[in-house]
């Protein structure tokens, strides 16, 4: 039988939000910790911020951002070339069955934060929400 394809625009299942917030916080705890016998990699502390787990649970992509967020290329770089010791440590903390193929990625997650902080701040926007919230004020009276 053929799968809806709507169910594609649902988001995730819950299976896949399990495991990827298991993934981040075993991946945080491993990072913290030093685990990784890679001196570049246990000299940058790495905040992961959200792990998205692929439908069949294959494959897992964390987005990591360093502490400060300067020398994320480097970052990634160093997470790439321990991917194979991430997995099998987090193989041995986990209570998984299967432990996915890690990806990493740059979260600019904060730089939006920042992108959309600048764009309400503009004096454009502002006084295109006061004369919004006046609309609003004028209907309600009716």
């Amino acid at each position: 039988m053929a799968k809806n394809s709507s169910s594609a625009a649902r988001g995730p299942k819950l299976r896949q939000l399990r495991m990827g917030e298991l993934i981040r916080h075993t991946l945080s705890d491993l990072l913290l910790r030093g685990d990784v016998h890679d001196p570049d990699l246990n000299r940058i502390s790495v905040t992961v911020g959200e792990v998205r787990c692929s439908p069949d649970l294959k494959v897992a992509t964390a987005y990591v951002t360093p502490l400060g967020g300067q020398g994320g290329s480097e970052l990634i770089a160093a997470l790439a070339r321990n991917k194979g010791e991430l997995r099998h440590l987090l193989g041995k903390e986990m209570t998984a069955k299967y432990v996915p193929d890690l990806r990493f990625r740059l979260d600019e997650t904060y730089d939006q934060m920042d992108e959309t902080r600048r764009l309400f701040s503009d004096e454009t926007v502002q006084r295109d929400i006061a004369a919004r919230d006046e609309g609003d004020d004028d209907d309600a009276r009716d």
